[in-house]
């Protein structure tokens, strides 16, 4: 890439984050109420988007080799866990993927 691609390339993206980040407050103004369709995408979106990631992650667990998924099923139960201890998002997910990671590397 040339510099001046490079250039290009970035301010593509400044203005593509930028639009998605500040688009939504320009259509949906606060003069006038949330239509009911987004206000449900804005509940039902969240539960489906973990689902497909807990769907993802999972996808190429192979039960019948060695390790036999145990990894992954230790990583699950202490996400739950944290989750419901301190229902705090953020710890769940860097708690189970720090321990995924550890199970991985120095144990199995």
């Amino acid at each position: 890439m040339t510099l001046t691609q490079q250039i290009i390339t970035i301010a593509l993206c400044i203005l593509g984050t930028m639009a998605t980040r500040f688009l939504p407050f320009i259509v949906f103004s606060g003069n006038k109420p949330t239509p009911k369709y987004i206000q449900y995408l804005g509940k039902a979106l969240p539960a489906a988007i973990f689902g497909m990631l807990i769907v993802y992650c999972l996808k190429d667990v192979n039960i019948l080799a060695f390790s036999f998924g145990i990894p992954e099923l230790i990583a699950i139960v202490l996400v739950v866990a944290l989750h419901l201890w301190k229902r705090q998002m953020l710890l769940s997910i860097a708690g189970g993927t720090v321990c995924y990671m550890l199970l991985v590397q120095l144990v199995f």
